[in-house]
């Protein structure tokens, strides 16, 4: 089963040097893991899993492993080719991870079928669950998921389209299937922003998503997932007109924002994550001052919500910077 709560989709922190900074990820980790996400995908979107090499990747899964010494789950991307796909679920098996999202396949598109074949086979290639991220090439209908419950390592599908349409006849179809695995089949949110779309989720019967915010205002994160599950609409409703919807229109005026804006956030929080990697570019220095009048506005909405306060809250960090992979993980073991 999935677990269930806000999901944590950290980044992958690049030196000045374009290598991968595990004294950074470290911190960053630690750094989620205090605000209380349900699970962490670690190497996914965020993680910017296609510009990863084989090693690096494993070093990225790996050392979050270890770092989170078993206090959440820790999930890694895999996707692209069948043969990357494939090579990436061992991977992250071999490294400890509890379990897989399934990234679409590169370029090559093909039908229900073709890509219900590409699941069973990725999710042979190791004894992971999996969850599907129905986005781009993955085609899945009514039909499919309905197929997918006969696929014991299928733990799920996380909507990244949306199609709220499709998504209400499948979590319907699912739901009322019968099978063994309705109830406890999960679905989530993983829209960009997915907050904007959190309520709309919800009444579909998609409770559960993944927060690109909660890598750089966890703050503000935490205080709509509380307000949405509490039913505090006007939490809900001053962040998403002073902060959510704003931040939107900001990550749609350049491909690839979803991704440039969340490492800007973060290194505006004194997370040196670094660049971001081609074909993906970095936010322009006038779209990150545009990032950092929203940061305020939205932290003056929660002060304002609450009465007071409205302070940004320090990054949580570790020695990251000066410890091995090895040591990182003695650390975090003796202080769980």
């Amino acid at each position: 089963m999935i677990p269930s709560g806000l999901m944590s989709f950290p980044l992958t922190p690049f030196t000045p040097a374009d290598e991968v900074s595990t004294g950074v990820l470290a911190d960053h980790v630690e750094d989620q893991l205090a605000h209380g996400p349900a699970a962490l995908f670690v190497a996914c979107g965020t993680g910017e899993y296609s510009s990863l090499s084989a090693p690096e990747y494993a070093e990225v899964v790996r050392h979050a492993v270890r770092v989170v010494a078993g206090r959440v789950p820790v999930f890694a991307g895999a996707g692209g080719g069948l043969g990357n796909a494939r090579a990436a679920v061992a991977a992250a098996s071999d490294a400890g991870a509890d379990g897989i999202l399934l990234l679409p396949p590169y370029l090559v598109g093909g039908t229900e079928d073709g890509y219900l074949a590409y699941v069973e086979s990725v999710a042979r290639a190791g004894r992971l669950p999996v969850l599907v991220y129905r986005r781009g090439l993955a085609r899945i209908g009514a039909s499919t998921a309905l197929r997918l419950l006969s696929v014991p390592q299928v733990a799920g599908i996380k909507e990244g389209n949306g199609d709220l349409d499709s998504m209400a006849r499948m979590v319907t179809a699912v739901r009322t299937s019968g099978h063994p695995r309705a109830e406890t089949f999960a679905f989530l949110n993983g829209l960009p922003t997915a907050e904007v779309s959190a309520t709309a989720c919800r009444a579909i019967g998609i409770r559960d998503y993944s927060s690109a915010v909660l890598c750089f205002a966890p703050d503000i994160a935490r205080a709509f997932h509380t307000a949405l599950t509490t039913g505090d609409t006007a939490t809900t409703g001053r962040l998403l007109a002073d902060f959510y919807l704003p931040l939107t229109a900001l990550r749609d005026q350049v491909p690839g924002y979803a991704v440039s804006l969340v490492k800007a956030g973060a290194r505006l929080r004194s997370l040196d994550v670094g660049h971001v990697r081609a074909p993906l570019v970095d936010a322009a220095a006038d779209h990150v001052d545009r990032l950092k009048d929203l940061l305020a506005q939205g932290r003056r909405a929660l002060a304002e919500l609450k009465g007071g306060g409205g302070a940004e809250p320090a990054v949580t960090k570790g020695t990251g910077a000066e410890r091995t992979p090895e040591q990182g993980a003695t650390a975090v073991a003796a202080a769980s």
